[in-house]
């Protein structure tokens, strides 16, 4: 699915970036700050990577049923991490209310599982 790929190219070329600024910035005051901002980048790139999976393995079954689990993986693995990893971005850069950030962390995070549930589901599927 040619979106899976966009939105894995665009999770994977701006966590490179991201990961850059945080690795150059002395915006950072504490230690704790460093680590949250390499732990979303570590989720984003690692995401993006399984999105880009997810998006091949789709596009070579033609099992319409696997097909559409594949689809509906690889979107919640893409916005989870979108939703996870932004906000810490944003909280750490104190961007927006901290209330949104806050909730948006936890339920990027679900949705990240998710999509490894149904990524999961979709290989069972498969072997009936």
């Amino acid at each position: 699915m040619a979106s899976l790929r966009v939105s894995a190219a665009l999770l994977g070329a701006t966590g490179v970036g991201l990961g850059a600024y945080g690795a150059h910035s002395a915006r950072f005051e504490s230690t704790k700050s460093t680590e949250n901002w390499k732990t979303a980048v570590t989720y984003q790139l690692v995401h993006a990577v399984a999105v880009l999976s997810v998006s091949a393995i789709s596009e070579s079954t033609t099992v319409y049923q696997q097909k559409s689990l594949l689809e509906a993986a690889g979107k919640c693995l893409a916005v989870g991490s979108a939703m996870f990893s932004g906000s810490i971005y944003m909280l750490i850069l104190e961007i927006g209310p901290k209330a949104l950030c806050g909730l948006a962390s936890p339920l990027g995070g679900l949705l990240m599982m998710i999509g490894w549930g149904i990524l999961g589901l979709s290989g069972v599927r498969k072997l009936e």
